[in-house]
């Protein structure tokens, strides 16, 4: 979960005065997505801060590009591997001010949330698997546990958006606390990676090394990193008060 959809669900607890109510603003922002016409009325229907978090988006999409380049072997390629990490802190700076916008302009909507968690899950569940891949993570067995890491992250935001009105609130109407730990956090491996990368500790020279060198279980450990976040990602026991 970000700021941008804790601050669209506090924003609805805020300016609507009981569930039927929101229940009705979003039943109207319903029909009017569904009944605008022409080439452009999607476009119309986004938020300020709808936009912003586009950008969140954008940082997590050019991230992946960056590596996809740099295991081309662009003549830059190293350089593409930094700007791969370079683009996820990006992500977090927009998935952050989104929120405040929302609050700000008094406005959020229904598309704003899933927009917020698909965003999330590009540039924090997706484009760090990618720099994974990028750097040395290349067995079977490592594509399967990246593969866990990002089901964890889809996972961990589709049950927050289901679940989001039934955590506690404070006086303010805005949540209490995360469950699971946000997936924004998995910049937090994105900073070690950044740190392999500056150390040449990367490909054969991963931390770790190699298990099973080989044979169909050929795995690099630091791959259980995403495993463990993953895993903590969709606890239901983990409660991380919010700031």
């Amino acid at each position: 979960m970000s700021k941008r959809t804790s601050a669209a669900a506090s924003l609805n607890g805020d300016v609507k005065k009981d569930s039927v109510d929101s229940a009705t603003s979003y039943d109207k922002q319903k029909v009017l997505l569904s009944s605008e016409v022409g080439h452009f009325s999607l476009i119309r229907a986004l938020h300020l801060a709808d936009l912003i978090t586009e950008l969140n988006g954008f940082c997590g999409v050019m991230s992946i590009f960056s590596s996809m380049r740099y295991a081309l072997g662009d003549p830059a390629a190293l350089g593409n591997l930094y700007a791969a990490l370079a683009f996820l802190p990006f992500g977090l700076f927009f998935d952050f001010f989104d929120g405040k916008v929302a609050r700000w302009r008094k406005k959020s909507s229904m598309m704003g949330q899933e927009l917020d968690s698909l965003a999330d899950l590009i540039s924090f569940g997706l484009a760090p698997a990618v720099v994974a891949f990028a750097i040395g993570l290349r067995t079977p067995v490592d594509h399967i546990l990246l593969a866990f890491f990002v089901l964890c992250g889809l996972t961990r935001l589709a049950r927050f958006n289901v679940t989001a009105t039934a955590i506690p609130k404070d006086a303010t109407g805005k949540a209490r606390y995360f469950e699971g730990t946000p997936i924004p956090t998995s910049l937090g491996i994105d900073a070690l990676m950044a740190y392999w990368v500056s150390t040449g500790s990367i490909h054969s020279h991963l931390p770790g090394g190699v298990w099973f060198a080989g044979s169909a279980l050929e795995l690099h450990p630091i791959v259980f990193l995403f495993v463990i976040h993953g895993c903590l990602m969709t606890s239901k026991t983990i409660h991380i008060p919010k700031p």
